[in-house]
């Protein structure tokens, strides 16, 4: 195949498939991709936009296109081609939410303990979709906030809640306290940060 004719915005796998759709998505979350400098991703910026164009660089391979197909899309917006802030890329949500949810998990039995890090994982979960946002639909500073102040509201109150209501469960139920309350404020984020 000439790779002038390359469409490097078809999917690579097939999308109508279980299979094409979980590989599609371990592509873009692969977290080797938000540790790489900013001249690595703007070169493979640089690549996509030329084949778009229709002019591949002479000894180009189809896999390297595909490889800077897979670091454009993990580090710029689909809408806006900004290059998206470190911690909200889709790539930072496995090391990022792993390191908050051991955390949580870790430091469950104090109201302090408990209220920073649902703090913490709301900020993350908070900064997450206004980075992936439909930048189409513009969202206003007060929806943000609003968003933010009643999802972290409503996992503060669930988590501090179940904490008290299970002081003296056995500490397995006690554990599933921030599991609840993320779902909570998940429950609530969601929805009104993608409510246009």
């Amino acid at each position: 195949m000439a790779l002038s004719s390359f469409d490097i915005d078809a999917p690579r796998w097939d999308q109508s498939t279980f299979m094409g759709r979980l590989k599609h998505f371990f592509n873009i979350t692969d977290w080797r991709t938000a540790i790489l400098p900013d001249s690595r991703l703007d070169e493979a910026k640089a690549l996509v936009e030329s084949c778009r164009a229709g002019s591949v660089p002479p000894g180009t391979t189809e896999e390297q296109l595909h490889y800077a197909k897979k670091l454009y899309d993990s580090a710029f917006h689909p809408d806006t081609g900004d290059r998206m802030n470190l911690i909200g890329r889709m790539s930072f949500q496995v090391p990022g939410g792993m390191a908050i949810t051991g955390f949580m998990l870790q430091f469950y039995r104090t109201v302090p303990a408990v209220v920073f890090w649902q703090w913490v994982n709301q900020s993350f979960n908070a900064l997450v979709n206004y980075t992936n946002r439909n930048a189409a639909s513009p969202i206003t500073p007060k929806q943000i906030g609003v968003a933010y102040i009643t999802a972290t509201s409503t996992a503060l109150a669930t988590a501090v809640g179940l904490n008290l209501y299970t002081k003296k469960a056995p500490p397995l139920v006690a554990r599933w306290v921030p599991f609840a309350a993320v779902a909570a404020a998940n429950c609530v984020n969601i929805p009104m940060m993608r409510q246009q």
